[in-house]
């Protein structure tokens, strides 16, 4: 299920209530909504362990540059999004975070239709800041169409 209005969103007490990893795994298994990105961008969220994120997707025509090409914009939310909620699984019960930056190296295009997972791991975790790497792989044969890393800031409710 995704977010279809802003009433939608679990609100502000709840995902403070919560652990990261807690809120992430409640995504993960609709006792939360997915958000609205996923459902326009074709992906959602596969795997959730400590430290570690995957989100599976499929790139359409709709995600095309004016080339017809997979838009470096697609990758980058793909990217984004498992980096991030990978730091996410590790904040505590009534913290949250936000992206501070995030770099993405496309290495290949993804051929439109081609399914991919889209896998965040952290490296570091402190009580400031989060720092994860990513990469984007075909699923069928594992092959690597881009890799990412990302700096989070973890803030307290």
């Amino acid at each position: 299920m995704f977010v279809n209005t802003p009433e939608d969103l679990a609100s502000r007490d709840r995902v403070l209530s919560m652990s990261g990893r807690d809120f992430m795994e409640a995504v993960r298994d609709g006792q939360i909504p997915e958000p609205s990105i996923g459902r326009i961008l074709n992906y959602r969220l596969a795997e959730v362990d400590d430290g570690r994120v995957v989100f599976s997707g499929v790139p359409t025509f709709d995600h095309c540059n004016p080339v017809g090409a997979v838009h470096g914009g697609w990758y980058g939310t793909l990217l984004d999004s498992a980096m991030a909620c990978a730091v996410m699984t590790q904040v505590p019960k009534g913290s949250f975070y936000t992206t501070l930056e995030y770099k993405v190296n496309v290495v290949r295009a993804i051929p439109l239709g081609t399914e991919i997972w889209a896998e965040g791991v952290v490296q570091h975790i402190g009580r400031s800041t989060g720092v994860a790497d990513g990469w984007i792989r075909g699923a069928a044969d594992g092959r690597l169409y881009a890799t990412g890393s990302t700096t989070c800031l973890i803030m307290q409710g």
